[in-house]
């Protein structure tokens, strides 16, 4: 598995230019994404949709989706809690029809117990074991191949493991490392660790990398972004860390699978895992 992927999120905002979109995917694979992230929910079934046009069976690409949210048509946030199992069942279906596959290789369960983002209410606080039950389920039916978490607590990971868990999905970054305990629990079970927000905040509120000066100082003597610093600090940081860097735009796409090659001596090694951790706990909705 090459350790930087692509996040499909950044598609949608190429909706009235899908050429444009198939164009950067396929891009993407030519520079050696061999895994995408995406949701059904992404841009409204547009990034689904622009997946299954761009790839290609040969292509060996790794599709991984995810549960737990629907799209808001209209509503002052774009998408609302779907956490019940019959919505998780649902939201299977949902991908399998738009990507156009008989089996999703892996789902991840977006259970929206930490990091930012919306916080489960009323009938949409769910136990976990209900959703894993309906997960496993799924599995073993043959619609998916294999079970992930995201925006999950650590106690949440320990209670899912006998499900076979293969990957977690949790905000993480260079400046927001409060999950460094489940990061070594996932190393220790063999599950692969794939940061969302790998550069901080993408709402109000959260820390961002490229806002750090030591990020600005380091990026500036290895004469590249500091995008790029952050992204591979994440890789030097654990060797189960998959990057799943999303955007819209091609030099950007280029810039991010570059990261791959950098290298940090120990004094900048030192000097980045010096930068303060915040808290990225902000709740929407």
């Amino acid at each position: 598995m090459a350790r930087v992927g692509y996040g499909a999120a950044q598609l949608p905002r190429l909706h009235d230019r899908r050429g444009e979109a198939v164009a950067l995917l396929r891009r993407a694979v030519e520079l050696g994404v061999n895994h995408v992230d995406t949701a059904e929910f992404y841009g409204f079934g547009f990034a689904n949709a622009v997946i299954r046009e761009a790839l290609r069976p040969e292509d060996g690409v790794l599709v991984v989706t995810k549960v737990g949210a629907d799209p808001n048509p209209g509503g002052r946030l774009p998408l609302r809690a779907a956490q019940r199992p019959e919505q998780l069942r649902a939201s299977v279906e949902d991908n399998l029809r738009s990507l156009g596959v008989d089996q999703l290789p892996v789902v991840n369960l977006r259970r929206l117990d930490s990091g930012p983002g919306l916080r489960p209410e009323g009938y949409q606080v769910v136990d976990l074991d209900d959703q894993l039950a309906v997960m496993t389920s799924l599995r073993d039916e043959g619609k998916i191949g294999a079970i992930g978490l995201s925006s999950v607590t650590i106690n949440g990971l320990r209670r899912a493991l006998p499900a076979g868990i293969v990957c977690v999905q949790n905000a993480y970054s260079l400046v927001s490392r409060d999950d460094e305990d489940m990061l070594r629990l996932c190393a220790a079970e063999g599950i692969a660790w794939v940061p969302f927000f790998p550069l901080g905040g993408a709402f109000p509120g959260l820390p961002k990398v490229t806002e750090e000066p030591a990020v600005h100082a380091v990026a500036e003597s290895l004469g590249v972004t500091p995008s790029q610093v952050g992204l591979a600090w994440l890789l030097h940081h654990a060797p189960h860390v998959l990057l799943i860097p999303g955007t819209a735009d091609p030099a950007h796409l280029e810039a991010n699978m570059a990261v791959g090659e950098l290298t940090f001596d120990d004094a900048t090694r030192d000097t980045l895992d010096a930068v303060e951790s915040r808290s990225n706990e902000v709740t929407l909705g």
